[in-house]
């Protein structure tokens, strides 16, 4: 019954404000916190590797990029919708760093306009420690999945566990991000047949491979990874 009160409450909340873009402060449109304009000049990541989703030059064929020719990671594939970039990066750093959930939902719903085809089932959202989350609140790519979730009308799996706090990944080189993240995951339920793995910003790719090889240890025949935005 609370729950059903709360969702009402919100939802006559979104009824009686009007839309604002998060980005410029101008009406916004189509249902969303944003205007025509800045929706226009989001950086969509629609030509990028299908395995790690890095964004690829507009003129190269949109097949493996050179790392994953070499060294294939251990999803099957991967999408970001965005490219890490402006506005984006500027609305990521807002929802996750400073508590703006209008941020968070907002990139929910643009990753909406772009949902990759191997979307098909489960989605587990990369979590937190429970240090981390006692001192930020929310876990952001739970909220982020939650929505998706909802709208694709899929399952929210949370078996995935983070097992021990580890440094900030953002201070750390390709290598320690690596070391950094080694056992750093735990499955507390057996994982289904296949899964989505999802994240708020992929950049050396070192959190979701670590969340993934942990899956796969605990029998996942099948992982793949869909992510906001994507670091070049």
């Amino acid at each position: 019954m609370r729950s059903r009160l709360s969702a009402a409450l919100v939802w006559l909340g979104q009824q009686a404000l009007p839309l604002r873009c998060l980005v410029c402060d101008e009406p916004g449109r189509d249902g969303l916190d944003l205007c025509v304009a800045c929706h226009a000049a989001l950086p969509w990541n629609d030509h990028a590797c299908p395995l790690c989703a890095l964004p690829l030059p507009a003129d190269a064929p949109a097949l493996r990029c050179g790392t994953c020719l070499q060294d294939p990671p251990r999803q099957s594939a991967a999408a970001a919708v965005f490219r890490y970039a402006t506005p984006v990066d500027q609305l990521l750093r807002r929802f996750k760093f400073h508590q703006d959930l209008a941020a968070g939902r907002l990139l929910s719903q643009l990753m909406l306009q772009r949902v990759p085809g191997f979307v098909t089932g489960p989605l587990a959202p990369v979590p937190l420690h429970r240090q981390r989350l006692r001192s930020r609140g929310y876990d952001q790519a739970l909220e982020l999945t939650r929505p998706l979730a909802r709208a694709l009308r899929q399952p929210v799996w949370c078996g995935l566990h983070r097992e021990r706090l580890t440094a900030a990944q953002s201070v750390l080189d390709a290598e320690a991000r690596r070391r950094n993240l080694r056992d750093a995951f735990a499955i507390t339920a057996p994982p289904p047949a296949r899964l989505t793995v999802v994240d708020d910003v992929m950049t050396t790719g070192a959190t979701l491979d670590a969340a993934v090889q942990a899956l796969q240890r605990a029998g996942l025949p099948d992982a793949a990874v869909w992510v906001c935005a994507r670091v070049p």
